[in-house]
């Protein structure tokens, strides 16, 4: 899925009017329908809604919200500034629609702190829409801010008043703080960085049928990796294959007391289809690994620390679980990808001992895939003040090194050295464990051996890893679940796809 600066979805929007054609009006109607299909199987425990209409679109959204949600049997209270009665044009339609019906009240914001929130209200906030340009003031300002702190349930109409779209807020920023926020067609950006998404909540994206030949026509460097990408990556495999159709892993890591990495990032690279996979390890993890994961072979590369790594033809190197900084690794590790040709996967302390010599950045193979979290990012290329800035660096150093860098985060990014950036959706905080990067290491090697091009490795990899942590979530619970039942649910996640696959053949 594209993901359209605000300008661009402002033209998308103009483009369907003059083309469907629609009105403006009945384009609004469309999306307001959509909200409340939403609202009304969701908010089935609720009896009464609290809807707060600023003066633009999105004030007008939520006044044709106001007015459905209404004729289907609920208590509706419209919070208005009475003082400024100056609506849009599509606004102004739904308003006068909405105030002469004696069912509903027109509440002032200045009588908000006085409102009864009663435990089966739930708050709407249609106050801003993404064509605002600075934080909110004055009343607005103090609504946001008493409704923020009500424990009801909040619905964000397209996205939290306050919050811009497509850059950082203000530090002091007022910004409406969502359970839950209904989009139109597309994810916003903002919904994709820490800083901002957490005022986004859960994001539910509502197809409002714009003209897929804008969509289509219109060029853009970001992108949210959903199934659709994903069955469009994903290749079935093939009945009469064999093992070495399916490529060479070699997962490369592990030191005394570390061992358990390796196990991981190897038994995720089997998982996900390797066709012969190995352990590049020291000795001293041969019995585990061999016990843990017996369908891999066992390459010495040391005894408590790996102090050589040997060059397999035509395998693909997933090098740094586990790994260790000793001298001798050091020494191992940057001989290695100097003379290596290929493109490598390089996590966790591969990524710190090149990270100790701004000079090692360039031994990176070209087309190499590397899988930093943000401190990692950070001892390789340099303090940023925020994840905008964090993205726009990392889009400078791939295009720089030719290389694609992972940026794990909540919603991990794919950045490519021609500069697009695909953001994943699935996973969830249960992978915020030790263990959980690792896996990632052993998926992406395992797709990259399997002929898919780095880019699409790369993404694969990321929303395997996340899918799986989903379906964990869902048996085990976010606090529970282990790596080990991520890596357990990627053949569920394997079957997921080949029924959906097959089913569109």
């Amino acid at each position: 899925m594209k993901i359209f600066t605000v300008e661009n979805i402002r033209l998308a929007d103009l483009y369907t009017i003059q083309n469907e054609p629609i009105s403006s009006d009945q384009l609004m109607e469309r999306a307001s329908s959509l909200c409340v299909e939403w609202i009304f199987s969701n908010c089935k425990h609720h009896t009464k809604f609290a809807i707060f209409c600023g003066n633009g679109n999105n004030g007008g959204d939520g006044f044709a919200i106001a007015r459905m949600l209404y004729l289907k049997g609920f208590d509706i209270d419209v919070f208005i500034n009475k003082e400024q009665l100056k609506f849009s044009n599509e606004a102004l339609i739904n308003y006068n629609r909405l105030k002469d019906i004696s069912g509903i009240s027109l509440i002032d914001f200045h009588d908000v702190s006085t409102y009864n929130f009663d435990e089966k209200t739930v708050i709407i906030d249609a106050l801003f829409g993404t064509g605002l340009s600075r934080s909110p003031e004055g009343i607005f300002k103090t609504v946001i801010e008493v409704l923020n702190s009500k424990n009801n349930p909040k619905i964000s109409i397209d996205i939290p008043s306050g919050l811009f779209a497509d850059q950082m807020n203000d530090e002091n920023s007022t910004i409406f703080k969502a359970d839950y926020t209904l989009t139109f067609q597309f994810w916003k950006k903002s919904f994709l960085h820490p800083e901002t998404g957490i005022f986004a909540g859960k994001v539910i994206v509502l197809d409002i049928n714009l003209t897929q030949e804008f969509i289509e026509n219109t060029q853009t460097d970001d992108f949210v990796i959903d199934d659709e990408i994903i069955l469009n990556i994903f290749k079935i495999r093939q009945d009469f294959a064999h093992k070495g159709t399916y490529g060479k892993s070699i997962i490369v890591g592990g030191s005394y007391g570390k061992i358990g990495a390796v196990v991981l990032a190897t038994k995720s690279a089997l998982k996900t289809g390797s066709g012969l996979t190995f352990a590049l390890a020291p000795n001293c993890g041969y019995e585990i690994l061999q016990t843990s994961a017996p369908e891999a072979m066992f390459i010495k590369g040391g005894e408590k620390f790996i102090n050589q790594i040997e060059e397999v033809e035509n395998a693909v190197y997933g090098i740094g679980p586990g790994l260790g900084t000793e001298k001798e690794t050091v020494k191992a590790l940057l001989e290695f990808i100097e003379n290596h040709q290929s493109p490598l996967i390089l996590d966790a302390d591969a990524l710190n001992i090149i990270s100790k010599d701004k000079s090692y950045l360039k031994l990176i193979p070209k087309r190499s895939i590397i899988t930093p979290h943000p401190k990692e990012f950070e001892r390789l290329f340099g303090k940023t003040e925020n994840s905008f800035e964090r993205l726009d660096l990392a889009k400078t150093k791939a295009k720089e090194l030719g290389i694609y860098i992972v940026l794990k985060d909540h919603h991990t990014q794919v950045v490519t050295p021609e500069g697009a950036v695909f953001y994943n959706v699935t996973g969830n905080s249960g992978l915020a464990k030790g263990g959980s990067g690792d896996i990632l290491t052993g998926i992406i090697t395992s797709l990259l051996a399997q002929r898919y091009s780095e880019e699409k490795a790369a993404i694969f990899g990321v929303w395997l890893h996340g899918k799986a942590a989903d379906f964990a979530a869902e048996k085990h619970s976010k606090e529970a679940m282990q790596p080990t039942d991520v890596i357990n649910e990627l053949g569920n996640v394997f079957l997921y796809l080949n029924k959906k696959a097959t089913t569109q053949l």
